[in-house]
């Protein structure tokens, strides 16, 4: 049986530990605890790129009439207690009431620091635990679902520049996504990308046309050039990958 790990990296008005891989089964508790108003990231998802540590907020309510240390709210899969690893930074008690504690805590996900597999972007269970002075301890399954994803991006480019009115624009661009395990982008084939226009002096975009990404994750179409404004590509993400939206490229049309 594999022992968790916990280690302390802060200790002036708040507690931070490392979490890895336990075997004990979240739900598997001592009780004594009651974990209410569990909230991750504002219930967005945790979206992860190659070498920028991020930070996911998170805020829970404890109750407990037992001396306790170290309570936190972290990820986890399967019923072998599978952790996500990363940071945790929790506040001291923000006493509600007798026994009944409010926590601001903070997950840190550094890609640069930690071996980050693939396998690991998708759907995460929610879990709160506690440990108690003396020994023993409560965890419980919050019943919620948070998603880690690889961050993705995109380029664009919209040619001639200018171009005469009714003439051809080509605009091209690039898909690609956060490749944990080699800690670089890698091209992101066959994702259906909408292209997106925005005509100079409005505020607002409107897709045009949906391109699929070809096996190195290029897109490419052409449209018609009807009056001078911006475009851009927009990826909508999937359970694994962010979305991404690229930059504006503005074409003059005479």
């Amino acid at each position: 049986m594999e022992k968790k790990v916990w280690r302390a990296v802060v200790s002036v008005g708040a507690a931070a530990v490392f979490t890895g891989v336990a075997a004990a089964p979240a739900g598997a508790a001592e009780g004594g605890v009651s974990f209410t108003r569990v909230q991750v990231n504002g219930g967005k998802p945790i979206v992860i790129g190659v070498s920028n540590e991020v930070r996911a907020p998170t805020s829970f309510r404890m109750a407990t009439t037992k001396q306790w240390k170290w309570p936190a709210v972290f990820l986890y899969r399967g019923n072998t207690g599978e952790r996500l690893w990363h940071a945790i930074e929790t506040s001291d008690c923000i006493k509600v009431s007798s026994g009944v504690c409010d926590f601001d805590e903070s997950m840190y996900f550094d890609p640069s620091e930690w071996d980050m597999r693939n396998s690991e972007a998708g759907a995460w269970k929610v879990a709160a635990e506690v440990y108690f002075q003396g020994g023993g301890g409560d965890t419980d399954d919050e019943g919620l679902t948070v998603y880690v994803k690889r961050n993705s991006r995109l380029t664009v480019n919209a040619s001639p520049e200018p171009v005469s009115k009714g003439g051809t624009i080509t605009v091209t661009g690039k898909v690609t996504r956060a490749n944990w395990e080699t800690r670089k982008y890698a091209s992101y084939e066959g994702r259906l990308v909408s292209l997106q226009f925005k005509p100079t002096g409005t505020t607002s975009y409107t897709t045009v046309k949906k391109v699929y990404a070809n096996s190195s994750g290029n897109l490419k179409t052409t449209v018609k050039a009807s009056t001078t404004g911006t475009w851009r590509w927009v990826y909508y993400g999937n359970t694994t990958t962010g979305s991404s939206t690229s930059g504006g490229d503005n074409v003059i049309v005479k």
